[in-house]
């Protein structure tokens, strides 16, 4: 099993920046892909950001060149930098890991972007 915590989450402007840190209940080299997924109001779940155990990463098409997901493999943490922010990058933002086929979520972090 995996248990996830993440924090990081609040209101910014439109512009700013923000960091989501997800720890991980166990050593992250050994999940298949830690992920950061999102769900806006009246919205189905979607992928951000994630990261594979051998370093590799993608995006969504939508916060490409704006958000970042990174690792602390010594701190079994994954992190979400985001900047230039944008009011429709509001959500619950959840950390996810995908470790032998089943999924793992944490509790969510509330993002708003709002001036």
């Amino acid at each position: 099993q995996v248990q996830l915590v993440e924090s990081g989450g609040g209101l910014v402007q439109p512009g700013g920046s923000l960091r989501l840190s997800c720890a991980a209940s166990r050593s992250i080299l050994s999940i298949d892909t830690m992920g950061w997924f999102r769900q806006a109001p009246g919205k189905q779940r979607e992928l951000v950001a994630a990261i594979a155990s051998g370093g590799s990463t993608n995006y969504a098409d939508s916060v490409k060149g704006r958000f970042t997901i990174s690792r602390d493999i010594a701190k079994n943490t994954v992190y979400l930098q985001m900047n230039s922010l944008k009011p429709e990058d509001t959500a619950l933002y959840y950390c996810n890991a995908d470790y032998i086929i089943r999924n793992y979520w944490g509790q969510g972090t509330q993002v708003t972007v709002s001036s």
